[in-house]
């Protein structure tokens, strides 16, 4: 069973990078600043960077805006992040690509998060080299994007460390959501169990 991170417990997320400025990125980076986190919002295309900087310029106060960095590497972006969260599209080769940069870029500490209704977490996560460091965010994007909530599920590996649970079920709290885990199996082609901790 997964622990109960207690209320009094040092902050186990405080920068939070979101890789990806589309429409997923950037309510994740409002609601995350919103939270109070600082977080840092990386997009290789330049014109999707300038959409999200307007974006939550118009959506937070002035003195909320400094809680947001806008990157424009990957490398920048993660430097310091305790939580990576990746935004793009939920095909094989972006998350392994992503995942693969993100491995070699982020400190040891950080937690990758994947937004996947598609892809095992299990498989994934072992293309890592920190497998107990990486869940899923079993959410469509456009439905996260509009805020749909207050429940969202997480996806765990077997591998997944008590850690990890406990950090992504703060940051969810506090972004106002209530999260579910679900453990995937450990076989590939079997189907996900059905066994689903409330936190």
């Amino acid at each position: 069973m997964w622990p109960r991170p207690s209320p009094s417990s040092k902050p186990l997320v405080t920068t939070v990078a979101i890789i990806g400025a589309g429409p997923l990125g950037r309510w994740l980076a409002l609601s995350a600043a919103r939270a109070g986190f600082s977080v840092l919002l990386e997009d290789v295309l330049p014109g999707n960077l300038h959409h999200a900087q307007e974006f939550i310029r118009q959506q937070l106060s002035a003195e909320a805006v400094p809680a947001v960095v806008f990157a424009s590497t990957i490398e920048d972006a993660v430097r310091d992040a305790d939580l990576v969260i990746d935004c793009v599209p939920d095909e094989l080769e972006s998350k392994l690509e992503i995942l693969w940069l993100l491995d070699r870029m982020a400190p040891p500490r950080a937690v990758f998060a994947t937004p996947t209704t598609r892809l095992s977490i299990a498989d994934l996560a072992g293309c890592t080299y920190r497998p107990e460091r990486c869940i899923a965010i079993a959410a469509e994007p456009a439905a996260l994007a509009a805020g749909a909530g207050p429940a969202i599920l997480l996806r765990t590996a077997p591998a997944t460390a008590p850690e990890t649970v406990a950090l992504l079920n703060r940051f969810w709290r506090q972004l106002g959501f209530t999260p579910a885990f679900e453990c995937a199996p450990a076989e590939p082609g079997v189907p996900i169990a059905a066994s689903l901790l409330q936190l």
